[in-house]
């Protein structure tokens, strides 16, 4: 006699993911920042932490690295962005919202997966900031040599 509590339904498959969902997620990081990343099908508005991007944003230089995901997939007026961002400063904040942007892109497209590859966008930037040791001033700068 078998308890209906312990029984186990018939095992189906478990259904892909279709291509075109409605909405993606990718996770960037870079330095000590982490982004949380959302894409969905839009006009091409990207939104960091409830402000506009050009507000969070406001140098040039940074804006370009948010949108160069959305270039190289040639996505720019397509796929509308929305993500939080915490922790390290503006340029650690804006590689892991392109981190993240390219991630959810490959997520929702996985066609898409190499050609973001091939440019570099979706390998993480390991490099991070070098502890300071102790004796020096800083992580590797020495104090001023005295010959007497």
């Amino acid at each position: 006699m078998t308890d209906a509590t312990n029984a186990t339904p018939a095992s189906s498959p478990v259904p892909a993911p279709p291509v075109g969902k409605a909405r993606s997620y990718g996770t960037g990081r870079r330095k000590s920042s982490v982004a949380r990343v959302w894409v969905a099908a839009g006009k091409g508005r990207i939104t960091v932490n409830g402000k506009p991007q050009q507000e969070y944003f406001p140098r040039a230089g940074h804006l370009a690295l948010l949108r160069q995901p959305l270039q190289v997939a040639e996505r720019q007026d397509e796929i509308d962005v929305v993500c939080t961002v915490r922790g390290g400063g503006c340029s650690g904040q804006a590689g892991a919202i392109r981190h993240g942007i390219s991630r959810a892109l490959a997520a929702r497209e996985p066609a898409l997966g190499p050609r973001l590859r091939a440019h570099g966008l979706l390998t993480r930037d390991a490099r991070r900031v070098e502890r300071k040791k102790y004796g020096r001033p800083k992580a590797r700068r020495s104090f001023q040599f005295s010959k007497r």
